[in-house]
């Protein structure tokens, strides 16, 4: 017997969590719980605001729909709304066992700017040392001298960089300026440096530092193709849509040789452990970026493995359906 819950929930945000200009003070989603005689399985549906095409309200339009007919025997097809799409579609794989248990937790840190704070983090971590730093909130001499600076002070630390499109050409060869030519080869990629596709890969040819593609991947005109400068595509699953989706980008940028990055939308615990999951099984080799958990106040129904934050269980959620 087919059973379908929905469940609305809120997480208090640490102060200072700003995206695109605007202060997230909570983090709101969903999440679909289906049971199907002994089986079951959860999902997340929580759409970022600034990033997601689609509003919660949306979202839980679409979510609510598809759940009833499921509910009700039928096989909807899975909806449009890219939040949606991917949460029901794991709690599909959990339902039929097909999203395998085994999970990388090995999350690339968000780093500050302190070198001290990133080293005793990274001196605890096995295996590659890679760490992840965004820039393009201040200004990018001020970005320059601090990656320059993480780089000469811990010397096998690969860094990941993240400028959502913020700098004009002119402030990305600022940054670059600042930055040791000897050291650029450990910038493994710049996601997004330039508002423009063409600027960015500019950018790359201009100064040797390898970019990554983002927001480009959801873009209709985006194609997977070889391009000089290009090492890496970075695929938050809650932005992309359905898991076959986020498999097939993953397959088209290991087909092409590029590094496929499996990252956080700022998910509930509970959609981090899935996403750590989908890295484990179509990304092995490659650290996720999921080290999102510490903006919040609490996990969610399932725990990460050694956060010291609350876990709330489902009588915390609201109950929609």
């Amino acid at each position: 017997m087919r059973r379908a819950q929905v469940y609305r929930w809120q997480i208090p945000m640490d102060a200072g969590v700003v995206l695109r200009e605007r202060r997230l003070k909570t983090r709101d989603g969903l999440f679909v719980h289906l049971q199907d005689d002994e089986q079951e399985g959860w999902g997340e549906i929580s759409p970022l605001p600034g990033f997601s095409q689609e509003s919660l309200e949306d979202a839980q339009v679409a979510l609510l729909t598809w759940a009833i007919a499921w509910r009700e025997g039928h096989s909807p097809v899975l909806p449009g709304v890219p939040s949606a799409a991917f949460g029901i579609s794991c709690a599909l794989a959990e339902l039929d066992g097909s999203l395998p248990d085994e999970a990388n937790y090995r999350a690339a840190p968000l780093c500050t700017g302190d070198p001290d704070e990133l080293f005793a983090v990274l001196s605890a971590m096995p295996g590659e040392k890679v760490a992840k730093v965004k820039v393009g909130l201040y200004e990018a001499v001020r970005d320059g001298m601090v990656v320059n600076l993480l780089l000469e002070a811990i010397p096998d630390l690969r860094l990941r960089l993240d400028a959502n499109r913020a700098w004009t050409p002119l402030k990305a060869q600022q940054f670059a300026k600042y930055v040791n030519p000897a050291y650029r080869d450990r910038i493994a990629f710049l996601e997004e440096p330039c508002k423009t596709r063409d600027d960015s890969r500019a950018f790359a040819q201009e100064t040797g530092i390898a970019i990554g593609w983002d927001e480009s991947l959801r873009e209709a005109d985006f194609q997977f193709i070889t391009e000089p400068g290009v090492s890496a595509v970075v695929i938050k699953p809650t932005l992309t849509g359905s898991l076959s989706i986020v498999r097939e980008q993953v397959e088209k940028a290991h087909a092409l040789g590029l590094t496929a990055v499996i990252s956080s939308s700022i998910e509930s615990s509970l959609g981090l452990t899935q996403l750590a999951r989908i890295a484990a099984w179509l990304t092995p080799q490659t650290v996720p970026g999921l080290d999102t958990l510490n903006l919040m106040q609490s996990q969610l129904i399932r725990q990460w493995p050694q956060s010291p934050l609350p876990c709330l269980n489902v009588e915390a959620l609201e109950p929609l359906l």
